[in-house]
């Protein structure tokens, strides 16, 4: 003890203390949760997080940042991915890569995203990856320089090569083909993730408010598009209902009001963060252009008024999926039935701020 400084037995105690705290947090959250409603929230919630790496800066230069992971442990997510290659990962770069890998992780199908600033502006689902990734990136080409991407699946050399053309910062998979990787590796500066199932991460989503912080449960709801209720004349084909169920999932992961127009399981047009819903579905078709037409539409929440139904169907909309649930559902399906569009009702909405 003699050899120790002042200032080397704070730092001991410190860390003694830290780690003593955090075990007496892991035995309370174990003892909160098993004796509190399974569908609650505790009463009092202590997060124990270590630093796992310091970033170069925050979300802009001028913000401090950091990446932290829970203390008692966990694997795989985003925060647990192995870089394979590139420049070290800034804090949007974490951000946007989370993004993606949520957005694929949703589809049991192959898919393929295209994230700017967390929101997908390519999504496509095919058996074929190679063709899944060119239809996601197709869906918005200008959009996509300097986006994230992410599959769902292992990355194989043929998609590599249709990826090669263009500028990414981060590429995202489960696992990659030595091929595939000796392609992707030819980018210096492309951050190379691979990332497995997600353990012991935080159960709730947290958002902190002045004053305060907000907590909820994540929005992982098992959806059945079988128990959806049509609301119109006319019921959704079978060709409908399959772009119905890929536009809602696509929806739920880009900023409200967020409106998507997808086209064989491919996302055509969206709008995102718009204040006002009928303006998201101009955006939505504006972006799709002639790929509108014979598109669906999915809304993650309900149309408040029947001007949004009239701008899809001169757009070219055949088939509609929202929560429904607003004082004006009838003049909306009203304006469907009119437009002999089919439009089917959740029960759910999906907002994401």
């Amino acid at each position: 003890a003699d050899g120790l400084s002042q200032e080397e037995r704070r730092a001991l105690a410190t860390k003694a203390f830290r780690h003593v705290s955090q075990y007496d947090a892991a035995v309370t959250g174990y003892l909160d949760v098993s004796s509190e409603e399974a569908d609650s929230l505790p009463g009092e919630l202590t997060l124990s997080l270590n630093k796992l790496a310091s970033l170069r800066y925050g979300e802009n230069p001028h913000q401090q940042g950091a990446l932290y992971v829970p203390a008692e442990g966990g694997a795989g997510g985003i925060a647990h991915a192995q870089q394979l290659h590139g420049r070290e990962l800034s804090y949007n770069n974490l951000m946007d890569a989370d993004a993606a890998w949520r957005t694929v992780s949703d589809f049991a199908e192959t898919t393929v995203a295209v994230i700017k600033h967390t929101n997908p502006c390519g999504l496509a689902s095919h058996q074929d990856q190679a063709e899944a990734y060119e239809r996601a990136y197709q869906g918005d080409s200008v959009s996509a320089f300097g986006g994230i991407v992410g599959y769902n699946r292992t990355l194989t050399a043929q998609a590599a090569r249709a990826m090669d053309p263009v500028f990414y910062e981060v590429v995202v998979a489960p696992e990659y083909e030595p091929e595939a990787l000796d392609i992707l590796k030819k980018k210096r500066n492309l951050r190379i993730l691979a990332v497995g199932p997600s353990t012991g991460g935080l159960d709730y989503d947290l958002r902190p408010i002045t004053g305060g912080v907000l907590v909820q449960a994540p929005d992982a709801l098992d959806e059945d598009p079988a128990t959806w209720e049509t609301a119109t004349d006319r019921p959704p084909t079978d060709a409908e209902m399959r772009d119905l169920a890929f536009a809602w999932k696509a929806a739920k992961h880009i900023k409200s009001n967020a409106i998507v127009f997808a086209k064989d399981l491919t996302l055509v047009g969206m709008g995102a963060g718009q204040p006002n819903r009928v303006v998201s579905v101009h955006l939505s078709g504006r972006a799709a252009g002639d790929k509108a037409a014979g598109s669906v539409l999915a809304s993650d929440a309900f149309f408040p008024f029947p001007d949004n139904i009239e701008l899809a169907a001169q757009a070219g909309v055949t088939a509609i999926v929202q929560p429904g649930g607003s004082i004006r559902d009838a003049e909306v399906i009203e304006e469907a039935n009119k437009h002999k569009l089919a439009m089917v009702f959740t029960g759910v909405r999906h907002f994401r701020h």
